[in-house]
């Protein structure tokens, strides 16, 4: 798992290269500001749809295949993206990506739920949470510093780093195929691998904790979405700050993430009842986003973004454990491909929300998060309940 681990590390900075640049793009080719949302809600609605169906293809040619694939034409996708000029490029450029995108991390799930020990899975997810949270941050600071000496060497940079990662993952990891690939017929393709099918049959899991938990995450996704993607925009357009300031800033992030799902995250996980830490998470979450609305200064409004930033990034991990320990056995891909879908499906409604707001208000956006998470803590306080009632959350 520790070549998967860095590989993955180097994966998830690279995917992040592009973003601080891309409120700069925006601006320079003078597109509307609804731009960041509308990019970014494409890209996620094509990774809602192909998800399921990435992880359910995974069960016959294994997540080294698929993130070979995927890896390859997510790469491709963010060449498109650097030679887009138009509205209609960009999201084009944007949902071919997204495709792709969709299976490589559902594939990061699936592959460490598959091969880490009973024993090791929840720290194994922890260790993967905080690889994309930190990595994704250090990948902000790299693309911001290569931004600034040249708007679109990050573009090019990322598209050369995810198509060398993928090689890499082909090469590096073990087979966790579950079927063999000679049953992959016509018929399972049209049946099984369907991304509409595929969701749907997430019905035979769907009990009452499972419908709670997709809710909270759902929700949770979307309010994160729209506070994360108009941060990046904020900062530029409200304040003025240069693609290296954003990286920075999303860097030292990444060092809080660190800290915090290494010591806190882990303490929890120890924990018998971690869903009662999930629900005073969720609420931390809510009550420092408000802190972002009523903050109008930069210093004091970047330190709440901070705060809540490490709250969101701790939560995670248990949110991610307390699915697979939902669906453990043989449907466990099904799970965390409908676990990435519904991450998927609640960032393109806070994506599009956002951006679309942003347009009536520059601080909209971080309101509409705010009403997200309220309703996150709900269904997570509904969760626990439901935990305690059944004897789910006894470890």
């Amino acid at each position: 798992m520790t070549s998967f681990f860095v590989l993955m590390f180097l994966f998830n900075m690279a995917a992040s290269f592009a973003h601080p640049v891309t409120p700069t793009i925006i601006q320079t080719l003078e597109l509307h500001d609804y731009m960041f949302g509308l990019a970014l809600g494409t890209m996620m609605f094509t990774n809602f749809l192909f998800a399921p169906f990435w992880g359910k293809l995974s069960d016959y040619i294994s997540s080294r295949w698929t993130l070979l694939i995927c890896g390859l034409g997510y790469g491709v996708g963010q060449l498109f993206f650097g030679l887009a000029r138009t509205e209609l490029q960009f999201v084009l450029a944007r949902m071919f990506a997204g495709a792709f995108i969709g299976g490589s991390y559902v594939c990061f799930l699936t592959y460490v739920a598959n091969r880490s020990p009973e024993d090791k899975r929840g720290r194994n997810l922890a260790i993967s949470a905080t690889i994309q949270a930190v990595s994704g941050a250090f990948g902000y600071f790299v693309g911001g510093m290569v931004g600034e000496l040249g708007t679109y060497y990050p573009v090019w940079l990322q598209a050369a780093t995810l198509s060398g990662c993928a090689l890499l993952f082909f090469f590096t990891m073990t087979s966790d195929a579950k079927e063999p690939v000679s049953h992959l017929t016509g018929e399972v393709i049209r049946k099984e691998c369907n991304p509409f099918s595929a969701f749907l049959r997430c019905g035979k899991i769907l009990t009452p904790a499972m419908v709670a938990l997709f809710l909270f995450y759902g929700l949770s996704s979307m309010g994160f979405t729209a506070f994360d993607n108009c941060f990046n925009y904020y900062i530029r357009d409200q304040f003025g700050l240069s693609s290296g300031y954003n990286g920075v800033i999303k860097a030292a992030l990444g060092v809080i993430t660190l800290v915090a799902n290494s010591t806190i995250c882990m303490w929890i996980l120890k924990r018998k009842d971690t869903t009662g830490y999930l629900v005073g998470l969720t609420f931390a979450c809510t009550l420092s986003m408000l802190g972002v609305i009523l903050c109008r200064e930069l210093v004091p409004f970047i330190v709440v973004n901070v705060i809540f930033f490490a709250f969101y990034q701790v939560s995670l991990p248990l949110t991610q454990n307390r699915a697979a320990e939902l669906g453990r056995g043989k449907e466990s891909n099904l799970v965390m491909g409908a676990i990435n879908s519904i991450k998927s499906f609640g960032g393109i409604f806070g994506a599009l929300s956002a951006g679309f707001a942003y347009e009536i208000s520059p601080r909209l956006p971080f309101v509409l998060g705010f009403c997200s998470f309220a309703l996150a803590a709900v269904f997570a306080l509904r969760f626990w309940r439901i935990e305690k009632r059944e004897g789910l959350g006894v470890q």
